[in-house]
């Protein structure tokens, strides 16, 4: 038997106007995070930026009603219907992964609070996968095109600390 949270409808007026801006917000931050967690050139951050872009557009597909809502919100095609690549790594790298991570754990608090639990687990796992798409997209290190790592340590450092974020620890 499902529980009265469960089979709670998510509605946007369930959530504050500022935990709603969080919740829309978190993708594009997460996004960003993750194409600074490893300072490379700016190709392979175009590369990281439309991987990411295609993450936030999955989310139109989801099951989950809270996950369709925010990728509705974020998502948005020009006219050949192709993301505009995008180049966006923070002027602070520390500052803004920490901002992010900060970010996500408050995401965590109020999906649980307010979140049906199988919505809260869709979006918390539709923003790790968006992470680890964008982690993914670009190899790091080598020379030349040759060489150098799917996931760098610093990368695979920002996914584990945001997992945890997401996790609320």
């Amino acid at each position: 038997m499902s529980s009265q949270a469960e089979e709670r409808p998510t509605r946007t007026t369930d959530y504050t106007p500022s935990e709603w801006r969080l919740l829309v917000e978190l993708p594009e931050l997460v996004v960003i995070a993750a194409t600074s967690a490893e300072a490379d050139g700016m190709r392979r951050t175009v590369d990281e930026g439309m991987a990411g872009d295609r993450g936030i557009e999955s989310g139109t597909h989801s099951d989950s009603p809270l996950v369709r809502k925010v990728a509705a919100e974020l998502w948005t095609d020009d006219d050949t219907g192709t993301p505009q690549p995008t180049a966006v790594e923070f002027n602070d790298r520390a500052k803004g992964l920490a901002d992010t991570l900060a970010k996500a754990r408050r995401a965590a608090t109020v999906l649980a609070a307010k979140a049906a639990p199988a919505d809260a687990r869709a979006y918390t796992e539709w923003v790790s996968r968006i992470a680890e798409v964008v982690c993914g997209a670009a190899k790091s290190g080598g020379f030349l095109g040759i060489g150098g790592e799917s996931v760098s340590p610093a990368e695979r450092r920002f996914l584990t600390s945001l997992s945890d974020a997401l996790a609320g620890r």
